[in-house]
């Protein structure tokens, strides 16, 4: 069943069903329905009733793939006491007039469809990175989010992390001096038994019990695919690989920090050069280069073929050096350049650990309670639809520009791209 027939079933069971209350003006927990319960999904739904367990309640699940949608309802009863109602289809989930808020775990290709139709169902929505599949997509979302009154939050959660608050705070104080160059990078690696983003694909999954047709969507028609399924990140089809999975979160981190929220242009290259023996269509080694009209420049490099120097941002100013390391580690460095005054030279280094100086574990979960309390108590969101799909758009630009092997250029006044 493809995901237009799916919405038009859908829109046809929500204007039957009785008008929505909110979990606030009913006085009670926020009810929450979460689709997509694979790595992320199945991790967070936990994480959800961790974090907000005094203000929000799982109400349904939704996967279409029938063990795992069996495995998280063990899990939400064991996490909460209550069993969750269970659904293979998302669109007869969202006509469930108990449900408040709806977390999308998908993959990225079936984000507009959802995002749209839990909108237009009314229900409040968080979903996860990258927001849209295209930028012309991520345009769809934002005008459906206009035309609602629903919160709407994207999983960009850098945006919740007090460490990089704090990173945000030393930037604008000054004490890097010009800032004009920055640069970010990403470095994995796996023993070749277990290639990049080869996820583990349940002996048992058959056609009987994984719903291919669902999980297809709006992407073109193909015979039943474990590999397709469950690693699904390896293919144009679903994916933008590095550049909407690990690339948004950094260039949003640095937008954050120095202010930004658009490049001018990218230039990105690379390619499929150490797992060269499966499948993937997606690269495994990238590096582009973002300009931005205010002379500032970001440099952005990712592997999966070596871990030693981890992942990071690096703010580079003429007086100084920003970094955040491995979502963990910020330290500062005074530049030390011959010429420049000992008033620059002998500034104290500055060092922050997240865990330590701000009991900070993991930034996603201050991110999801971030949007139970703007639900519940009114707080602002973090990362709202429009942050997130400028996060996006970075993304798609670098994939364009890697695919067509051009330069691209954005317009952010016309929201349009053109071609070098």
């Amino acid at each position: 069943m493809t995901t237009p027939i799916s919405r038009r079933l859908f829109a046809a069971s929500v204007a039957a069903a009785p008008g929505i209350l909110s979990a606030q003006s009913a006085g009670s927990k926020v009810r929450t329905a979460w689709v997509g319960l694979g790595n992320r999904g199945g991790k967070h739904i936990r994480t959800q009733m961790k974090v907000s367990k005094d203000d929000a309640i799982v109400k349904a699940i939704c996967d279409t793939y029938s063990p795992r949608l069996a495995k998280t309802k063990d899990d939400v009863i064991s996490d909460q006491g209550i069993a969750p109602d269970t659904y293979n289809d998302y669109y007869k989930m969202l006509a469930d007039p108990d449900i408040d808020a709806v977390f999308i775990m998908t993959p990225e290709h079936l984000h507009r469809d959802m995002a749209i139709a839990a909108l237009e169902a009314g229900k409040h929505v968080y979903c996860e990175k990258p927001l849209s599949h295209t930028i012309e997509e991520g345009f769809e979302i934002l005008k459906a989010v206009e035309a609602s009154d629903r919160l709407f939050q994207v999983g960009t959660q850098r945006r919740s992390s007090r460490l990089y608050a704090k990173a945000r705070e030393i930037y604008e104080s000054g004490v890097l001096g010009k800032t004009v160059y920055a640069r970010a990078f990403w470095y994995r690696n796996s023993p070749l038994t277990r290639p990049a983003w080869r996820y583990d694909i349940p002996a048992d999954a058959e056609p009987t019990n994984t719903d291919y047709a669902k999980f297809l969507g709006p992407a073109r028609a193909t015979a039943f695919n474990k590999q397709r399924y469950f690693q699904w990140r390896l293919y144009w089809d679903y994916s933008g690989g590095i550049s909407t999975d690990l690339l948004v979160h950094q260039t949003d981190a640095i937008h954050m920090m120095t202010g930004r929220h658009y490049c001018d242009s990218v230039m990105c290259n690379g390619g499929i050069h150490y797992w060269t023996q499966d499948d993937r269509e997606v690269p495994d080694t990238v590096t582009a280069g973002f300009e931005y009209d205010d002379h500032f420049h970001i440099s952005y490099t990712a592997a999966f073929s070596n871990s030693h120097y981890g992942y990071g941002e690096q703010l580079c100013g003429s007086e100084g050096t920003l970094e955040v390391m491995n979502l963990r580690y910020l330290n500062v460095y005074p530049e030390q350049a011959r010429g420049l005054p000992e008033a620059v030279t002998s500034r104290p280094e500055m060092h922050f650990d997240a865990r330590k100086d701000f009991n900070e574990t993991n930034a996603t979960n201050d991110h999801i309670k971030n949007f139970i309390d703007a639900i519940a108590h009114g707080a602002e969101l973090n990362c709202p639809a429009q942050l997130g799909h400028e996060a996006a758009v970075t993304g798609h630009l670098a994939t364009m520009s890697l695919r067509k092997n051009k330069k691209v250029y954005w317009n952010q006044a016309q929201g349009t791209y053109h071609f070098g």
